[in-house]
C-alpha cells in the first residue's frame, strides 16, 4: 500500500503503481554464442505435403534427434538443434537439463572439457560448446522444455532446398524455451549413427523403381563398388564417386522421389536423396536406401566410403 498526503478528514483509495521493468518473470532464453558451419533448427519436418511440391525436411539424422529429445523429457517431435561439423555454442538465461546426440564430438562447458554423457545440467550463464565430431557430421542439441521457433505449414523445420522455415542458425540468435520438463532416466539404449571408423559403412536398399533401366553389369557395379561420398553433399543429398553407371540416353518424365531415393544422372555417379530432397525428378532412380539406414547416410562426410547392400 502506497501512503497519500490528503487534507484533513478525507479518504483516499491507495495508489498501485505497474510493475517496474525486470520485476516480472522473465522468459527462458537461448542465445547461440556461435553457429558453426551449418546449424539450423528442426522438428520431424513435414510429411505428407509432397503433392505440393512442398519436401519433408526434417533431421538428416532422425534416430538421434529423436534420442536427444527423449533425453531432454521432450516430445520426440520438439524442435531441436541440429549442428553440423560441429562449432555451435550456445548459452541458457535458466539452467535445464540439454541433450546432446548423434556424431560423436568433444564438449566444453566454460572452456572445460565435459565427459561424454549424452545429458547434463546446464547452468544459466554457462556456455556449451560442440567440437568438431570424430566420426559422422551432425550432431543434435535438445533442451529441457524444447525451443521456440516459427512454424511454417505447420513444422519449425529449416528446409535447405526451399527456405522454409525458420532463419538460418547465426550468432546472436535467441529462442524462446518451453516449460521446463522432467527428465527420463538415461536409456540404455544409446545408437548413434555414425560411419564405422577404420571401415566402409554398409546400408541397405531395395531395387526400384527404374533398376530395370540398367544392364546387369551396372547393377552389379553398383552392390560391388566402394563408393565414396563427394565434396557434393548437403542435407539435399551425397553423391557418390566411384566407376559410373552407363545409363545411355534416358527420356523419363519427373517422377515423385523420395528421402533415400539413389538417383542416377547422366554422369552415371549416383546421388542419395537425404531430408530436404526435391520431391521430384527426371533422372532414373535405382533403388532405395532402406527407412532403418538413410539416417547413417546422413552422418557421412566427404571421403567416407560406403557400401550398398540389396535387401529383398
Amino acid at each position: 500500500m502506497t501512503v497519500t498526503s490528503a487534507a484533513p478528514g478525507r479518504r483516499t483509495r491507495p495508489r498501485h503503481r505497474p510493475p517496474g521493468p525486470g520485476t516480472g518473470p522473465r522468459p527462458a532464453v537461448l542465445t547461440v554464442v556461435q553457429a558453426g558451419p551449418a546449424a539450423s533448427v528442426q522438428d520431424l519436418g513435414r510429411p505428407g505435403m509432397a503433392h505440393l511440391g512442398v519436401p519433408a525436411s526434417g533431421p538428416a539424422d532422425r534416430r538421434s534427434f529423436r534420442l536427444a529429445n527423449r533425453l531432454a523429457g521432450n516430445p520426440e517431435d520438439t524442435p531441436a538443434l541440429e549442428a553440423t561439423l560441429g562449432g555451435l555454442a550456445i548459452t541458457l538465461s535458466t539452467s535445464r537439463h540439454v541433450a546432446v546426440t548423434g556424431a560423436p564430438a568433444p564438449l566444453t562447458v566454460d572452456g572445460v572439457p565435459v565427459d561424454g554423457a549424452p545429458r547434463l545440467w546446464l547452468r544459466a550463464g554457462s556456455v556449451l560448446a560442440i567440437g568438431r565430431p570424430w566420426a559422422g557430421c551432425r550432431a543434435y542439441l535438445a533442451v529441457s522444455g524444447g525451443i521456440e521457433a516459427e512454424r511454417v505449414l505447420g513444422s519449425a523445420s529449416r528446409d535447405s532446398l526451399t527456405g522454409l522455415g525458420p532463419d538460418q542458425v547465426r550468432a546472436g540468435a535467441e529462442y524462446g524455451l518451453g516449460p521446463v520438463r522432467p527428465v527420463p532416466a538415461i536409456p540404455l539404449e544409446l545408437a548413434f549413427s555414425v560411419v564405422p571408423h577404420g571401415g566402409p559403412a554398409t546400408v541397405r536398399f531395395r531395387w526400384g523403381p527404374r533398376h530395370e533401366l540398367f544392364g546387369a553389369a551396372d547393377r552389379h557395379r553398383l552392390t560391388t563398388t566402394p563408393w565414396r561420398v563427394s565434396a557434393q553433399c548437403d542435407r539435399v543429398g551425397a553423391r557418390l564417386t566411384g566407376p559410373p553407371l552407363a545409363i545411355g540416353s534416358v527420356d523419363l518424365p519427373s517422377e515423385g522421389t523420395v528421402r533415400g531415393a539413389i538417383q542416377v544422372p547422366p554422369s552415371g555417379e549416383p546421388i542419395v536423396f537425404l531430408a530436404d530432397h526435391p520431391v521430384t525428378g527426371g533422372y532414373p532412380v535405382i533403388g532405395v536406401v532402406t527407412d532403418a539406414d538413410i539416417d547413417l547416410v546422413g552422418q557421412t562426410l566427404p571421403g567416407d566410403e560406403l557400401r550398398l547392400a540389396p535387401v529383398h
